[in-house]
């Protein structure tokens, strides 16, 4: 039995579909299923039970013997959102209640942080644990992120094996049904659709051209697999970064996605907004060296071959993973 949380989101909709390949069928949902657009992420997925978010740790007291495996992925990840209470109750304390449920039934655990806990990257985008209290967070999810880390790596009592994934840009099928929080190559693909052209933010950065900002951007079919590698190899618990390890420019991911549509690039660039120009990451990549080091030699995706495979086998198609 093998326990995802956020399970009809983009992620972990793409993890049991991962999980179903390998022939793990006896899966446990949970989540807020109340949206409706999210229904479609679960379906043809082999789902042992749903199980709704706020009934899953009385779940939980009642079948804990039967559990192997527990995939936290479920997470309030609106970075437009500036109400910490919400964060807190969603990211911070249920995380800590699943830590502690981990600890007291013998459950390893693998939990999603994000790379937005690094902020303007201040600090670089290493994942040494002993700089992580140092981090400065650009916004109430980040902060919310990055308590969490900091209170687990402060326990004294631990899951046997735990490991947190500080997801960078993440992309790819199933995110259908996020709207602005949707990843750039999402709407890159439906601007183009409509427009036949596509829009950037101008660099107001002497350091950077125009689309030259940079980010680490992660096929989710890559990230799923190393949640699977971490399942399976259970030992060296701690917090690692997971992106591509290779930062890619706006433009780069434009003409990618204008090629993977069979079309001519036409960009337009446009003034970063105000209200966020100050706070505008102009680079981000993670360094893998950590998650490499403990035996994880997989090749990811580069950007055109995640972006080919996306658009044209999901998108094009209305397709989900």
């Amino acid at each position: 039995m093998i326990i995802v949380t956020g399970a009809a989101g983009f992620i972990g909709s793409c993890l049991i579909n991962k999980l179903n390949a390998e022939n793990f069928n006896y899966i446990i949902a949970v989540d807020d299923f109340s949206n409706p657009d999210k229904k479609a992420n679960l379906d043809d997925k082999h789902i042992q039970e749903f199980v709704e978010r706020e009934q899953f740790f009385s779940w939980l007291d009642a079948n804990y013997q039967e559990v192997e495996f527990l995939f936290h992925i479920g997470a309030r990840t609106d970075t437009t959102e500036f109400d910490y209470a919400v964060f807190e109750h969603l990211n911070v304390a249920y995380s800590k209640k699943i830590w502690e449920k981990c600890i007291e039934y013998q459950i390893p655990l693998v939990y999603a942080s994000s790379a937005a806990t690094y902020g303007l990257g201040e600090c670089g985008y290493d994942d040494n644990e002993s700089v992580i209290p140092q981090l400065k967070p650009l916004n109430p999810y980040g902060e919310s992120k990055n308590e969490f880390d900091i209170w687990a790596l402060s326990q004294e009592r631990k899951p046997f094996f735990w490991a947190g994934l500080k997801f960078f840009n993440v992309y790819g099928p199933n995110e259908y049904h996020k709207g602005r929080m949707a990843s750039v190559i999402f709407h890159a693909y439906h601007q183009i659709s409509k427009t036949d052209r596509m829009k950037l933010f101008r660099s107001h950065n002497p350091d950077f051209t125009d689309g030259g900002q940079m980010r680490d951007f992660v096929y989710v079919k890559d990230v799923v697999d190393v949640c699977l590698f971490l399942m399976h190899h259970r030992r060296n618990s701690g917090i690692y970064n997971l992106g591509s390890g290779t930062a890619r420019t706006f433009l780069d991911l434009a003409n990618s996605t204008f090629a993977a549509m069979h079309r001519d690039p036409q960009i337009d660039f446009i003034d970063t907004p105000i209200d966020i120009r100050d706070k505008y990451q102009y680079y981000t990549q993670a360094n893998m060296g950590k998650l490499r080091s403990i035996g994880y030699e997989r090749p990811f995706h580069t950007l055109e071959q995640g972006i080919t495979d996306y658009v044209q086998n999901y998108l094009l198609k209305g397709a989900y993973l």
